[in-house]
C-alpha cells in the first residue's frame, strides 16, 4: 500500500519516460534526475537537523539527485546516532531552498540571504544548476550576481576570506565587532551632520572655536574608517566591474566624497572670494555637502530585512509604475477641472499646474493647505480625487 496513491507500475512507467527524455542517461542535467512522486514508507523517512531545526523528507526524494551531497552516501558522514538524524551546521534559510529543490526540481533563491552566502551553501551541498531562475534575485545585494571567487593561490584565498569578513558579520567574532564599529561610526557621522546645523552648537564647527579641533578630529576618524572599509572592499571585491554595479558601494563613495572635496577646496580657496560667495570652489563645496545625507543609507547594508523589502519593491516595479501613472492621470484630470472652475475667483488656481499641485496634495493626503477652493459644490470634486 503506497500512501501517495501511485501504483508501482505507474512509478516505473514514469521513470522510464523521464530516462527516455534524458536520452537514457540517469545523470542528465548535472547528475540529477526528474522529480516524480515516490511512495513513502516509515523506513524511507530521512531526518535532517540543520543548526537545531529538524527537517523530515524521504531518502527516495534525495536519491533522485545522486551527485549531490544529500543524494549520495557521503551524507552518512554527518549521521549523529544520539540525534538519530543527519546534522549540518549550515544556514537554515538556504537549506529550506535547497530542500525545495529536491522536492520540486526547481531552484528558488531566498531573498533574505546574500548571494555569496547562498552560493557557498549550494557548493557545500553540491547543487549545480545549468539554468538559474531569472526572477530569484534582484541586483541589489552585496555580491550582485558576482562570479564565483576562485580559491586557487594564497592571495585569492586570502582575498575571499577578507571579502567574507567584510560582508558577513556572522563568520567570526572579529567580523561582528567590525560591523558594530561601522554602525557606531555611521551614527557618529549622522550626529555630527545634524549638530552642524543646530544654532546652539554650530559655532563649535567653525575654525577658532575651542571644540573645533576635537570635532574635526572625530570627523577625520570617521572618514578614515569609512575610507579604509571602502578600499579593502574594493580590493577584495570579486570583479572590478561588479564593484561599480553595486548600489551600496556607490553610496559609500558619495558619503565620503564631500570630506575630500572640502579639503581640496579649502586648500585652494581665496578667502576674499569665499566671503563674497563668488569662488567656484565655494559653489562646488556647497553642492558636495548635500551628499553627506547619503550616510544615512549606509544602515541598509547592515539590515537584511531592509534589503529584503527593497528587493520585494523591485519585484513589484510594474505595479508601482501603474500606481504612478494613475496618480498622474488623476492629478492632471482633477487639477484641470479645478483650474477651470476656480481660476476666475481664486488666484491660487491661476494655472493648471497649481491645480495639479492641489490634486496631488489631496490625493496623497498631505494637506499642506496652500490652496483651497471657494465654491461649496466643488467639494464633490475634492472627494472624488
Amino acid at each position: 500500500m503506497f500512501k501517495s496513491g501511485y501504483r508501482q507500475r505507474d512509478i516505473i512507467r514514469i521513470n522510464k519516460r523521464n530516462n527516455a527524455e534524458d536520452g537514457g542517461n540517469p545523470n542528465a542535467n548535472g547528475g540529477k534526475g526528474t522529480a516524480v512522486p515516490i511512495p513513502t514508507t516509515s523506513a524511507d523517512l530521512c531526518h535532517i537537523n540543520v543548526s537545531g531545526k529538524q527537517y523530515i523528507t524521504t531518502h527516495s526524494c534525495l536519491q533522485q539527485y545522486p551527485l549531490t551531497l544529500l543524494g549520495s552516501n557521503d551524507k552518512e558522514l554527518f549521521w549523529i546516532p544520539e540525534l538519530k538524524s543527519y546534522y549540518f551546521n549550515r544556514n537554515r534559510d538556504c537549506f529550506e531552498s535547497i530542500l525545495t529543490f529536491y522536492q520540486t526540481g526547481r531552484e528558488f533563491r531566498p531573498l533574505s540571504v546574500d548571494d555569496d552566502i547562498y552560493e557557498a551553501e549550494r557548493k557545500f551541498f553540491r547543487i549545480e544548476m545549468k539554468k538559474r531562475a531569472a526572477d530569484t534575485a534582484i541586483p541589489l545585494g552585496d555580491s550582485l550576481d558576482a562570479p564565483a571567487i576562485c580559491c586557487e593561490g594564497d592571495w585569492k584565498s586570502t582575498k575571499k576570506q577578507v571579502h567574507k569578513f567584510l560582508m558577513d558579520p556572522r563568520c567570526s567574532n572579529w567580523a561582528t565587532a567590525w560591523h558594530i564599529m561601522d554602525i557606531l561610526f555611521i551614527c557618529t557621522s549622522i550626529t555630527l551632520l545634524v549638530m552642524e546645523t543646530d544654532h546652539n552648537v554650530k559655532d563649535a564647527f567653525k575654525e577658532g572655536h575651542a571644540a573645533y579641533n576635537y570635532l574635526f578630529g572625530l570627523n577625520v576618524l570617521v572618514i578614515a574608517f569609512f575610507t579604509t572599509d571602502l578600499l579593502i572592499r574594493f580590493v577584495t571585491w570579486p570583479g572590478l566591474l561588479n564593484f561599480w554595479k553595486n548600489l551600496f558601494n556607490i553610496l559609500d563613495i558619495l558619503s565620503i566624497l564631500p570630506f575630500y572635496v572640502s579639503l581640496i577646496a579649502e586648500a585652494f580657496e581665496d578667502p576674499t572670494a569665499v566671503q563674497q560667495q563668488e569662488h567656484k570652489s565655494y559653489v562646488v563645496l556647497r553642492v558636495c555637502r548635500i551628499f553627506r545625507i547619503v550616510r544615512v543609507f549606509k544602515f541598509i547594508r547592515h539590515s537584511q530585512d531592509l534589503i529584503m523589502i527593497i528587493k520585494v519593491v523591485g519585484h513589484a516595479k510594474k505595479e508601482l509604475c501603474l500606481l504612478i501613472l494613475l496618480l498622474f492621470i488623476f492629478s492632471v484630470s482633477f487639477g484641470s477641472l479645478m483650474y477651470y472652475i476656480e481660476h476666475k475667483e481664486n488666484p491660487k488656481f491661476g494655472t493648471i499646474m497649481e491645480g495639479c499641485w492641489w490634486a496631488i496634495v489631496t490625493i496623497t493626503t498631505i494637506g499642506y493647505g496652500t490652496s483651497s477652493h471657494k465654491h461649496g459644490w466643488v467639494r464633490l470634486s475634492a472627494v472624488w480625487s
